[in-house]
């Protein structure tokens, strides 16, 4: 069984940084893509950015130059690197990953697996 662990939330000021990292487990996690969501309250869950099995990587126009997903197959885990950080970007914020190998999208409803998320509060 798939499980995901997300770590490094927390609460910074507004042009602050944090790392998350989402440690996975259940099959082999080079063969598949890994994708950032987040859900701030009373909003609808929205994709931040995602990672190929070799690297490329995708994002939501509001995280593209602030924020940098990666990868470490031989850990296992994804990051996601958060810079210039803003209180827009306070969220809960989960990794999640497809059902399908060889496959990455920013639709939420192709992704199977998820963490249970991480607090991420930007204060102005």
């Amino acid at each position: 069984q798939v499980q995901l662990v997300e770590s490094g939330g927390g609460l910074v000021q507004a042009g602050g940084s944090l790392r998350l990292s989402c440690a996975a487990s259940g099959r082999t996690f080079s063969d598949y893509a890994m994708g950032w969501f987040r859900q701030a309250p009373g909003k609808e869950r929205e994709f931040v950015a995602a990672i190929s099995w070799s690297g490329a990587d995708i994002y939501v126009d509001s995280a593209k130059a602030r924020f940098t997903i990666s990868r470490d197959n031989a850990k296992n885990t994804v990051y996601l690197q958060m810079n210039s950080l803003k209180p827009e970007d306070t969220a809960v914020y989960h990794c999640a990953a497809p059902g399908r190998r060889w496959y990455i999208s920013r639709i939420e409803h192709e992704y199977n697996y998820w963490g249970q998320g991480t607090q991420v509060t930007v204060s102005s």
